[in-house]
Order: structure tokens, then C-alpha cells, then sequence
């Protein structure tokens, strides 16, 4: 209780060569004295000289980072231990200067096909300071218990089939991957003429109210829209309540 710390460091998700600062705030009773340590796979050590209140770091590689802050009494405190993470894949120099540390996707997830019960990783990655949250869509309806970078369905089903794409947003914004198809099938996948002619089947057999919702995001002469996966999730979910099938489809 003799430190608090009113502001903590906060993760970042950068290209190599970016330079930026971290900052950690604390208010004591006495005058206190700030330290840095950061953490490379087991390795911890303190960083020479790193003794100010700001920590201007060139990202180089992907560490971990705190600050210990202590009074003339030698109470002491650590701040939250924050991940730099760095993407040696994205070219030096960008993003652009005038970037604001909104999200920029590095790394979109792929089409797959996937038999029934074997398993399913969708990877997608962003940039962004402070670091994005991930939350994975299917057909346009959140998923709920996916919320990383990594999505992974350890044994699939039929069920798990679909478009799917992942929002990664920051304080700054939002921003969305492409939008990959998944299929998941027993031994051979039909081919897209037999897929065709399942979905005339089932939709012209059927007598239900049925909505179909087209979320558009990728334009090639107008700019993205600001949440069409998000309208539609709220809107099937309204639809649904009214007793329509729902089918979402996007992009």
C-alpha cells in the first residue's frame, strides 16, 4: 500500500525496427526510483540504464517487459508484466508514419478441409499499440470461446463447416481478416457441382421462414464498412427470435 502504480505498461504488437515507448506511473509516500527488466524466453535481466519513468525500446525481437518502482523506505512493487511482440515478416519501415497504432492484420487464416474429428487451427495476427483482442466469427455469429490469435477445435463436426474471419481491435479501431471457408466432411468432400445441387435440395424442400444475410466487407471501388459482420450477427439473432432460419453468408 506504501506504491501504487496508476498507470500501467500496455502490450504492443509491432513491425521490427518500430520504436516506441513503454510508460509506468506510480504515486508513494517518498520519491521513487523506477527500474526496467525485460525477459527473453527464461532468461530475466535488468536493463542498464533503464531507470526513467519511460522506456523507449526499437523493437528487435519479441520480449517481456516490466518496471519495478521502489521508495526510500525499500518498499517495492512491479508493474504488470507486458509482451513486445515483434513481426520479423513485415518490412522495416512500415506501417506508414502517420500510423496511430490502429490494428493492421499481418497474417490472414486459410481455407482448409478437415475430415470429421480430426482437428482444426485457424491462425490469424495483427499489429497494433496497444495490442489487439481477437474474437473469431463463424457464418457471421461470434464465437463465443474463441478469442486468440489461434482458433482450435480439437475434434471438428459436421456443424463446424462454414465462412470463417476474425476481428482484431484495439483502442483505435477494429479490423477484419479475410473471410476463408472451412469444410469439414466424412472421407471424400463432394465436389462443388454435387455442393450446388445439396443446397438447391435443401432450400427449395424447405417450408420454413428462411433469411438469408450477405455481410459485405471487401470493396473494390468503396471503402469498408465499419461493422457488416457484427450487423449481421445482430440481426440473426433478431431474425431467429421472429422464427426464420437464418443463413449467413459474407463477403
Amino acid at each position: 500500500t506504501a506504491i501504487t502504480i496508476t498507470e500501467q505498461p500496455v502490450c504492443v504488437s509491432v513491425p521490427v525496427g518500430y520504436s516506441f515507448t513503454l510508460r509506468c506511473r506510480a504515486q508513494g509516500r517518498t520519491s521513487l526510483q523506477y527500474q526496467w527488466f525485460c525477459q527473453y524466453q527464461s532468461d530475466c535481466r535488468l536493463i542498464p540504464g533503464a531507470t526513467n519513468q519511460d522506456l523507449p525500446i526499437i523493437a528487435e525481437q519479441t520480449q517481456l517487459y516490466t518496471c519495478r518502482v521502489n521508495d526510500l523506505h525499500r518498499n517495492a512493487i512491479f508493474s504488470d508484466w507486458v509482451k513486445v511482440e515483434v513481426h520479423q515478416c513485415v518490412a522495416r519501415g512500415l506501417p506508414p508514419r502517420l500510423w496511430q497504432g490502429e490494428p493492421v492484420i499481418v497474417l490472414n487464416p486459410r481455407e482448409q478441409r478437415v475430415e470429421v474429428g480430426q482437428p482444426l487451427q485457424l491462425q490469424c495476427a495483427a499489429m497494433g499499440v496497444p495490442a489487439p483482442s481477437y474474437q473469431w466469427y463463424r457464418n457471421g455469429n461470434l464465437l463465443e470461446q474463441q478469442k486468440r490469435k489461434k482458433l482450435w477445435i480439437t475434434h471438428t463436426k459436421l456443424s463446424d463447416s462454414g465462412t470463417y474471419l476474425c476481428c482484431a481491435s484495439n483502442s483505435h479501431g477494429e479490423h477484419w481478416t479475410n473471410a476463408v471457408d472451412i469444410h469439414i466432411g466424412r472421407g471424400e468432400i463432394l465436389p462443388p457441382a454435387e455442393h450446388v445441387q445439396l443446397f438447391h435440395l435443401v432450400f427449395v424442400s424447405a417450408t420454413g421462414k428462411i433469411a438469408l444475410l450477405v455481410g459485405n466487407n471487401r470493396y473494390q471501388h468503396h471503402p469498408n464498412l465499419m461493422a457488416p459482420v457484427r450487423d449481421v450477427f445482430e440481426l440473426s439473432r433478431l431474425l431467429e427470435h421472429l422464427g426464420f432460419q437464418v443463413v449467413s453468408l459474407l463477403d
